[in-house]
């Protein structure tokens, strides 16, 4: 559904049990900027230490629905609620574990869609849950507008945490706070490479590093020269200027990998052998690409050799 169609926008906002997911909505919710004069309906759908005040949230016009099992979680159920609040929208504090994926594929009643999904993250605990849970957080990540980091500290790997969810989507908004709910910046930290040098080498293990901060941050690369190792990714069109030395990464799981590259323009591309594995030296420009409808970096090549595969093919992003 188009957004234009949408008549009750549904914001999700997801995240393993103790993120601190009510914490977040109590806050929002009583905020000046998130009132609407029609009802708003708060789907709560697991419970945790902290619990919403239901009589308190009615001053805010928001009315709370509790759906306990996800055999519950129904398009019939929804539609009830529909009949019954008339919500002017819904947010809904979803279990992850319930299938984030599962969520986007099911029917809605007839003028809802999701416009919105928050991941909310306790940093004090992510490596452990990262660890065992890789495939949720990539489920949470894959549609998300925003992840939030709280209970973060600059003692923690941020940048890397970050790393784990640009990687699966290059254009969600990852955010840190304190214990206090001060934003921390983490651009202060220095990537992996000289990028003072009048070529900047990326190592092949710091492909993942390179490939998000270039992204991020344009003014730290626009007209410099770059050098790293890529795998060649041609176009169908025969005569195509265009090519791009790409790596594989894994975004959630093993059988969920893909290459992930920015265009390079050269004479040469069409010579080029698909597959192929080059060191190349290119200047960094930004520029519209109708394919990403996005503002990318796309290289112009300088030099292209004939290289070595890495002793590991795949991306890491620490």
């Amino acid at each position: 559904m188009d957004e234009e169609e949408i008549e009750v926008p549904i914001y999700v906002v997801t995240g393993f049990l103790e993120a601190g997911k009510t914490t977040f909505l109590n806050f929002t919710m009583r905020q000046d900027y998130f009132q609407l004069d029609e009802p708003t309906l708060l789907i709560n759908t697991e419970e945790g230490e902290e619990e919403y005040d239901e009589k308190d949230l009615l001053k805010y016009h928001t009315l709370v629905e509790t759906v306990s099992e996800p055999e519950e979680f129904s398009y019939d159920r929804l539609r009830e609620f529909q009949r019954k609040y008339e919500p002017g929208r819904v947010v809904l504090e979803f279990n992850p574990l319930w299938d984030v994926d599962k969520l986007w594929q099911m029917k809605l009643p007839r003028g809802w869609g999701i416009v919105q999904q928050i991941v909310v993250i306790d940093a004090s605990t992510f490596t452990v849950y990262q660890k065992n849970m890789q495939s949720l957080f990539g489920a949470m990540g894959r549609n998300a507008d925003m992840v939030l980091f709280n209970r973060a500290s600059t003692d923690m790997p941020l940048a890397n945490f970050r790393r784990n969810f640009k990687a699966a989507n290059p254009a969600v908004d990852v955010q840190f706070a304190g214990e206090d709910n001060a934003p921390i910046d983490i651009f202060q930290d220095s990537v992996p490479y000289d990028l003072k040098a009048d070529v900047i080498d990326v190592d092949d293990t710091d492909y993942g590093i390179f490939f998000v901060d270039l992204q991020d941050n344009p003014d730290r690369y626009k007209g410099k020269t770059v050098r790293f190792k890529g795998r060649v990714l041609k176009s169908r069109e025969e005569n195509s200027e265009f090519f791009m030395p790409a790596r594989e990464v894994m975004t959630c799981c093993a059988a969920d990998m893909q290459y992930m590259g920015y265009l390079c323009k050269s004479k040469f591309a069409a010579k080029l052998k698909q597959g192929s594995w080059i060191r190349l030296t290119a200047k960094v420009g930004y520029e519209y690409v109708p394919m990403a409808k996005d503002t990318e970096p796309v290289f112009q090549a300088i030099r292209i050799e004939s290289a070595e595969k890495p002793a590991v093919e795949a991306v890491s992003f620490n």
